[in-house]
């Protein structure tokens, strides 16, 4: 049986421990996290320096067994300096997060190479995995780039490379180049789905990937092609933000809708809620 975390793109509304407690009731293992704006002023969860959110979060984590799986977001641009990650690190070994979610926006390669291993040694100090994901409108636009990258960085033992179904579909990425990802640099994968057709501009690309992805099995991505080339038990997080549907159906509603078509594109039956 998989495991599954609810992405915070799904449930972005939810306070952290709100979101651990939905997960349990609904039957998800574990929680994605944005602790950190993915831009300026953009939208987040606060739990870094409060005491009383993180307290809470962490009680309900003890309560339900639900756990958290990765936070996000580090990007790395031409003025990255790692250390300004410290509190988010923190935050993760306190949460006893495993994982954390890397954009890469620097388009000097070698650079950016140099900043992915210092991040991924100092996140290691933290018992956290750096995941490289690779997306079409930035510096690393598909798997084979993602690859030569961590390569690039020394193949760093607490680095890797985050593979998202919709960043899979919409870049020039095959089922070939990520099976031939190597094993220990897979640490999880997003699920979701969209369209068939690839939009034409960065902006409509980023507008779908934020905004209108669509439940797994609803579009015209190959995620039985995608997962099959993946390993079986690789934990899979549940991305799947819709601004139209969300506020329809609900935040509770939308998670197990979610859930229920991830598990039931990649044929895994438990009961659920």
């Amino acid at each position: 049986m998989r495991t599954y975390s609810l992405a915070y793109l799904t449930t972005s509304a939810l306070r952290p421990a709100d979101m651990v407690s939905l997960a349990a009731e609904l039957g998800y293992g574990y929680v994605g996290l944005r602790l950190l704006p993915n831009a300026a002023g953009a939208p987040q969860q606060h739990l870094i320096g409060d005491a009383v959110a993180l307290r809470e979060t962490r009680q309900r984590i003890r309560d339900t067994g639900v756990g958290v799986f990765d936070l996000e977001i580090i990007r790395i641009g031409s003025d990255f300096d790692a250390t300004r990650y410290v509190p988010l690190l923190e935050a993760g070994a306190a949460l006893g997060a495993h994982s954390l979610l890397v954009a890469a926006d620097d388009p000097d390669q070698s650079r950016l190479a140099d900043n992915f291993a210092r991040i991924c040694q100092l996140a290691g100090q933290y018992r956290l995995h750096a995941n490289l994901e690779f997306m079409p409108w930035t510096a690393v636009k598909n798997a084979k780039q993602a690859v030569a990258l961590v390569e690039a960085a020394g193949s760093p033992v607490w680095g890797g490379v985050l593979v998202d179904a919709l960043h899979f579909a919409r870049s020039a990425t095959t089922r070939a180049d990520i099976a031939a990802i190597p094993r220990h640099w897979l640490h999880y994968a997003q699920i979701c789905d969209a369209p068939a057709e690839i939009p034409a501009t960065d902006e409509e690309l980023i507008h779908t990937a934020r905004q209108e992805r669509l439940l797994p099995g609803e579009g015209g991505i190959d995620l039985s092609g995608l997962f099959s080339a993946l390993p079986t038990d690789l934990p899979i997080s549940v991305e799947v933000p819709n601004y139209l549907r969300v506020p329809r159906l609900g935040e509770r509603e939308w998670a197990r809708q979610a859930l229920a078509a991830a598990r039931a594109v990649l044929c895994d039956h438990p009961s659920i809620q």
